[in-house]
Order: structure tokens, then sequence, then C-alpha cells
């Protein structure tokens, strides 16, 4: 099942994006995770916890889910 995840800025890094679905507790486990697990944006096996994410692109985290990057269209954060 996809889930929707709302942008707040134009980007944000892959690191940060681990953390804020609570895969990580915290940025400096993102180099470990990434080096121990397989982690997919847009279908491509992706391995750099600085990797910008931008809306529009699909992140799939194999036993966690699927998240659709969308652009936060409101003035409410």
């Amino acid at each position: 099942m996809k889930k929707a995840f709302k942008l707040k800025t134009e980007y944000m890094t892959l690191g940060q994006f681990l953390k804020e679905v609570d895969v990580i507790s915290s940025g400096g486990m993102a180099k470990w995770f990434l080096q121990e697990n397989t982690v997919f944006v847009d279908g491509e096996p992706e391995n750099r916890r600085g990797r910008k994410l931008y809306a529009d692109m699909m992140i799939e985290i194999p036993d966690v889910g699927t998240f659709f990057m969308e652009k936060n269209t409101s003035d409410e954060e």
C-alpha cells in the first residue's frame, strides 16, 4: 500500500526522510541503515543518505512500506 508523504520544503534528504517515517531514531543511524538494508528511490536501489527527495518521487522500504512524495499545497505546517 502506498502512503502519501507531504514535503514541507522543496526537498528533503533520504536520511531525514528515514527519521521522519520512524525507520531510524536519529540521523546518525541513516548511514548504518542504508548499508544494511535496500531502499529504492523511483525503483532504483539507493544507499546515499544525502540523496535529495522531491515531490512525485516514490520511496520503497521493504518491510516498512512504499511512500509517494507530495508537495505540501496548504499554508499550514
